[in-house]
């Protein structure tokens, strides 16, 4: 009979993961709407969705901090995703 590992990934592991097939596949995106010419499949490849957060300010007395992130993510993104929570799924 084989024996059967059971391996328990932790909510941190999947989220840094799919975080890095996120990065990744728009890194790709970027690289492939360089490469295309002008063109309809161009603009499928480099269309985006972008969602910001902040700035916000914490004003101390000896220094001042400013917090704030935009995530930009397209469609290679999105397939960068996928396969990333297929490895983490089956891996």
């Amino acid at each position: 009979m084989p024996i059967k590992l059971s391996r328990k990934k932790s909510l941190g592991f999947i989220i840094l993961i799919l975080i890095v097939g996120a990065l990744v596949g728009s890194a790709l995106g970027e690289v492939i709407g360089l490469v295309l010419p002008d063109g309809v499949v161009k603009q499928f490849f480099i269309r985006s969705v972008q969602g910001t957060a902040g700035p916000a300010t914490v004003d101390l007395l000896l220094f001042t901090i400013t917090f704030g992130f935009v995530i930009k993510l397209n469609v290679i993104g999105v397939v960068g995703i996928i396969i990333a929570a297929y490895l983490v799924r089956w891996y």
